[in-house]
C-alpha cells in the first residue's frame, strides 16, 4: 500500500491506494476525484508489486499555472518563485511521458490532453478544498451523541445543567447513564463520567476535571435516631451501606475542627443504589451515610433525621473523568465546559 500526501494552502488529503489502484477504505467523492487523476499518471504503474508515488504537489501547481494562464501570474499568486512552478511542471511532464503546455518566450498554451489533465486536477482540488471544510466544520460546531455517566445523587443538580448545554447545542444527542457503579469508560462506551471520590485516584488512561465538593451525612429514622448519643451507639446499631460487594466496610468521618473517626461496618444492608438506602433507612432499618441533598426532603417531613451533625463522611471531590485529551470530540469537550461553568462549587452530593 502507498500512501500519497497532497499539501495545498497547508490543507492535507491523504489518499490510500492498492497494488491495483483501487481505495481499500470506502470511497468518497473526494477519493473517486483523485483516483480519476491518478488513472492520467503514468508513475502509478505497479512496478515490481509496488506503486511507485508521485507528489501531488505537481498536479496543483499545474492547476494553478493553467488557471492563471502562466507561470509568472501563478507564482505571484502562489507566492512561489516562476523558475520553480516551470521546474515542477517538466518534471511532471516527464513522468507522465507528455507534453502538457507547450510554452516559449512568447507562447504560452495548453495542449489538448493537457487540457483533460487540468480539469480532473481542477475536480480534484475542489473535493479536497471541500472535504477540508467539512472536517473544519465539523470541528467548530458540536454534534452527535454523548453518553454521559452520573450518579443518582447528583442528578438533580445536572439535570438542569445538561438540559441548558442541550439548548444551546441542537444538534448534540445525549444518553444520560444515571447509576451509582463505577463504570468502565471504555467497556460501556461512556464518553464522560461523573464521579465524587475522597482523593483522586492516578489513572494514566484517564483525564479527570475537578468540579466542587460534596458531603455526606449520617441519617435514620426518628426511632433509630432517638437510640444514639454518640459515636459508641453506632457499633450496636444495624448499619446500611452503599456498597454492595464487601462484607465489611469503612467509614471515614470527620469533624469540622479536624478530628478523624474510622467505623468498620458489617451493613445489615449493602447496597450501591443510594436511593434505596434512603428508603431502606425511612424504613428504619438502620443508619445510613448519604449525600445530603437527597435526603433534604425527608428530613424536612421528619422520615429521617440528621444524626450526629457534628459528624460527616469525608469531604468528596465532584469531578469528571474521560479517557484523553488529544482528538476530544467538540461535543464532549463542549459538555465538559459547560459543567464546568454551571456546576454548584458545593454539590452536597456523593458518589
Amino acid at each position: 500500500m502507498t500512501t500519497t500526501t497532497l499539501l495545498l494552502n497547508r490543507s492535507v488529503i491523504v489518499c490510500l491506494l492498492d497494488r491495483n489502484g483501487a481505495a481499500p477504505l470506502p470511497r468518497s467523492d473526494a477519493t473517486e476525484t483523485i483516483m480519476l487523476v491518478a488513472g492520467e499518471i503514468g508513475t502509478y504503474r505497479s512496478t515490481g508489486g509496488t506503486l511507485m508515488r508521485t507528489d501531488l504537489n505537481d498536479l496543483a501547481y499545474f492547476a494553478e499555472v493553467v488557471s492563471h494562464g502562466g507561470f509568472a501570474a501563478a507564482g505571484r499568486a502562489l507566492h512561489e518563485p516562476k523558475s520553480k512552478l516551470s521546474r515542477r511542471i517538466a518534471g511532471l511532464e516527464d513522468r507522465l511521458g507528455l507534453r502538457l503546455i507547450e510554452r516559449s518566450s512568447r507562447r504560452f498554451r495548453v495542449t489538448e490532453t493537457g487540457q483533460a489533465f487540468y480539469e480532473r486536477c481542477r475536480a480534484m482540488l475542489a473535493e479536497a478544498e471541500q472535504a477540508e471544510a467539512l472536517v473544519m466544520q465539523a470541528q467548530a460546531e458540536p454534534h452527535g451523541r454523548i453518553r454521559f455517566s452520573c450518579p443518582t445523587g447528583m442528578i438533580e443538580p445536572v439535570s438542569g445543567i445538561v438540559a441548558s448545554f442541550l439548548a444551546s447545542y441542537p444538534k448534540v444527542r445525549l444518553q444520560l447513564v444515571a447509576t451509582d457503579r463505577a463504570v468502565d469508560l471504555i467497556e460501556e462506551r461512556i464518553d464522560l463520567a461523573l464521579r465524587v471520590r475522597s482523593s483522586l485516584t492516578s489513572d494514566a488512561a484517564l483525564t479527570m476535571r475537578s468540579l466542587g465538593t460534596s458531603t455526606r451525612i449520617l441519617v435514620a429514622s426518628p426511632q433509630i435516631a432517638s437510640q444514639v448519643t454518640g459515636l459508641e451507639e453506632l457499633n450496636t446499631l444495624p448499619l446500611l451501606a452503599t456498597d454492595d460487594e464487601a462484607d465489611e466496610v469503612a467509614w471515614h468521618l470527620e469533624t469540622e475542627d479536624g478530628r478523624l473517626h474510622v467505623l468498620r461496618v458489617s451493613p445489615r444492608l449493602g447496597c450501591a443504589d443510594l436511593t434505596a438506602v434512603r428508603h431502606a433507612a425511612i424504613a428504619g432499618l438502620g443508619i445510613a451515610i448519604l449525600p445530603d441533598r437527597i435526603c433534604r426532603n425527608a428530613i424536612a417531613d421528619n422520615s429521617l433525621v440528621h444524626v450526629l451533625p457534628e459528624w460527616r463522611g469525608l469531604q468528596g471531590i465532584v469531578h469528571l473523568v474521560f479517557t484523553t485529551r488529544r482528538g476530544l470530540a467538540p461535543a464532549v469537550r463542549a459538555l465538559i465546559d459547560h459543567l464546568a461553568t454551571h456546576f454548584p462549587r458545593n454539590a452536597l452530593a456523593s458518589r
